[in-house]
């Protein structure tokens, strides 16, 4: 209850800030099927600008890696230094990770090299780079939905995650009062990728009932995410965007992080050829 009223008193001090209702977004043409969009939330947040950034991406055009500190060098990275490192166009979180700094929450699959090769009770999969060529080159796997076991062995790439959106739109993440920056990933309904990253914090059933209202079509999501780690990068010869989070309830009560933290798992995009 305490946090309850934490997280209310700091919704009322973000009405400090103008909270008129908006879904205006600005997409930005990065390369052939590569946009980045910027939409303002609707809802009032303790600190912030409360945007959303969206960087959408065709699979027909991209190509999607899986890059994990276990398999490159024993070293973390921020989003920056593994785009800036490995080729990669843009970079988002691949996830939530153990104490140890390097393993995944749950199941994660990086072409020959098991991340972590357990699964864990979150109902979600990001599937990319497919072995059967009858597949799509990405998508978002609903583990109550689909035939995830046969699934994930005709992928290259699989990481596990929590479910903010299943295969039917439906928000899945129960209200609770605790908010913080995140990172999500989540697919339209034409198939097309989104990295989304938002650095004012939000409830997260709250930010799944704002993506749905935005003019984003989104059909499902997975978390990735949350606090001073969620990140997302991108550049372009367009564009360069560098996003990190801060406040999250109960950790980093501030919006006063300046620098991208080290991430041991993420995933990229660079162009096909």
């Amino acid at each position: 209850m305490k946090l309850f009223w934490i997280a209310l008193f700091g919704t009322i001090l973000g009405c400090l800030l103008s909270t008129a209702p908006s879904t205006s977004s600005n997409w930005q043409q990065l390369g052939t099927g590569l946009e980045l969009g910027t939409f303002v939330a609707p809802m009032p947040s303790p600190c912030g600008d409360r945007k959303i950034t969206v960087v959408r991406i065709d699979p027909a055009s991209w190509k999607f890696s899986l890059l994990t500190a276990a398999r490159e060098g024993k070293r973390a990275r921020t989003a920056r230094q593994w785009a800036t490192e490995f080729g990669q166009t843009a970079v988002i979180n691949a996830g939530m990770f153990r104490e140890d700094g390097f393993t995944n929450v749950g199941y994660m699959k990086c072409g020959d090299h098991l991340n972590n090769p357990h699964f864990n009770a979150d109902n979600t999969m990001i599937a990319a780079e497919p072995t059967d060529p009858k597949l799509p080159n990405f998508q978002i796997i609903d583990r109550e939905a689909q035939d995830w076991k046969t699934l994930i062995t005709k992928y290259r790439y699989v990481t596990q995650g929590i479910r903010m959106v299943d295969s039917h739109g439906k928000n899945r993440w129960a209200e609770q009062p605790r908010m913080w920056s995140m990172a999500v990933m989540g697919m339209d309904k034409s198939g097309k990728a989104l990295m989304i990253f938002c650095r004012s914090p939000f409830t997260v059933h709250a930010m799944i009932d704002m993506l749905l209202g935005l003019e984003i079509d989104l059909k499902n999501a997975m978390y990735l995410e949350g606090g001073p780690e969620a990140s997302l990068y991108v550049k372009t010869t367009a564009r360069e965007f560098e996003g990190y989070g801060s406040y999250e309830t109960g950790f980093y009560e501030s919006d006063k992080n300046d620098r991208a933290w080290t991430l041991p798992n993420v995933i990229g995009i660079s162009r096909r050829e």
